[in-house]
């Protein structure tokens, strides 16, 4: 493809394209700014060539201020269980799509030629490897509900269209190579790999969901019933009472297959930044601002041209209020709605939600990570 040169465009002019990157990127900037700051203005340059925290530094972040509460619903959690430490942590997770955003990123939208609702059990499991290493699977269930709103507000009424089975399967390890250092600025950062297996597809045959997507959750969306593999970087940082936690990821969808034809689905950038502020140590009491971005790029990374789902990208930033309290010496809750207040070429829908933790531990004391 011939390259064109660079031309001042106005903010009005510019392609629904590059509307999506300007955000995308952005966002991704703002999230690599924040760590990059803590990480010079901690003078956690030298510690990160180490790529392993020290028992000192270990030790030093435990015996720091970090209640034990439920933590982002959003994003899954930053550090690291401490060895041998397990939780179990079903979700509730679902979707009401009802509007829809033109090719325009806006935060007006339309009403929608069909209105769609969902819910999606999931369950995660955790375990602590090591004192750096964490192994978590994630299993989920499908159920939707579609219909047409042009039939119904024509008075012809309109028929259901609706599925239910197993939704994907992810596995999904997390390594911690640098601890937040509670004196200082320096936050703790966790890389982050996933495989994603479309059991949904493989096993019960479950049909893809109006949007080609399951409701946003904890762990980055990826397309249903698409074989893919995402990598992503995280971090947090403990100031008390508040606590910060962010991160960017990117998933490939590897080719797929539909009535014999090779399918090329776009890859996906999901963007999380959330700020906790805990009011009630004791109790695990406080509420979070959770700040989502879901983007589908115009390319995929492997040069193919895209021919299934969103062709020419799209973009979908909400925010969630969420209350965390704290169940028991074991149990740990919170509940939110993520509110979709910007898209492009996506559906407008908003996400009720709550989550559960149970976390065991060989020591039968459990240890916030």
């Amino acid at each position: 493809m011939k390259q064109q040169p660079y031309v001042c465009r106005t903010l009005h002019s510019r392609t629904p394209q590059e509307l999506v990157l300007r955000t995308c990127f952005s966002e991704v900037a703002c999230i690599l700014g924040i760590i990059l700051c803590f990480e010079l203005t901690g003078g956690g340059v030298s510690h990160a060539l180490d790529w392993v925290p020290t028992d000192q530094e270990m030790q030093k972040y435990r015996k720091s201020w970090n209640p034990l509460s439920n933590g982002p619903i959003f994003i899954s959690g930053v550090d690291i269980h401490p060895k041998g430490q397990f939780t179990f942590h079903p979700f509730l997770f679902s979707q009401i799509s009802e509007k829809q955003f033109g090719n325009d990123l806006t935060t007006k939208s339309t009403s929608s030629p069909v209105h769609s609702y969902q819910i999606a059990p999931v369950v995660t499991m955790a375990y602590g490897l090591t004192s750096h290493f964490e192994l978590n699977v994630g299993l989920s269930g499908s159920f939707w509900w579609a219909n047409s709103s042009a039939q119904f507000n024509q008075g012809k009424g309109g028929p259901w269209t609706t599925d239910s089975g197993l939704g994907d399967t992810q596995v999904y390890l997390k390594y911690r190579p640098i601890i937040q250092d509670p004196d200082g600025w320096r936050p703790s950062i966790t890389t982050f790999n996933m495989i994603v297996l479309p059991t949904s597809r493989w096993v019960t045959g479950s049909e893809s969901p109006p949007g080609g997507f399951a409701p946003l959750g904890r762990l980055p969306a990826s397309r249903f019933g698409s074989l893919t593999w995402t990598e992503g970087v995280m971090f947090r940082k403990n100031l008390q009472p508040f606590r910060v936690s962010g991160g960017v990821f990117y998933s490939y969808h590897l080719p797929g297959s539909d009535a014999g034809e090779t399918t090329y689905p776009a890859d996906i950038i999901n963007t999380r930044l959330i700020v906790e502020h805990i009011f009630n140590d004791k109790r695990g009491l406080g509420y979070n601002l959770e700040f989502v971005g879901f983007h589908g790029l115009p390319w995929r990374a492997d040069g193919k041209d895209i021919n299934v789902g969103g062709r020419h990208g799209f973009n979908s930033l909400g925010v969630q209020p969420t209350i965390q309290y704290r169940l028991g010496e074991h149990w740990v809750g919170a509940v939110g709605c993520l509110f979709t207040v910007a898209g492009q070429n996506t559906l407008g829908a908003i996400y009720p939600n709550f989550s559960i933790y149970y976390y065991w531990s060989q020591t039968g004391k459990v240890i916030m990570r």
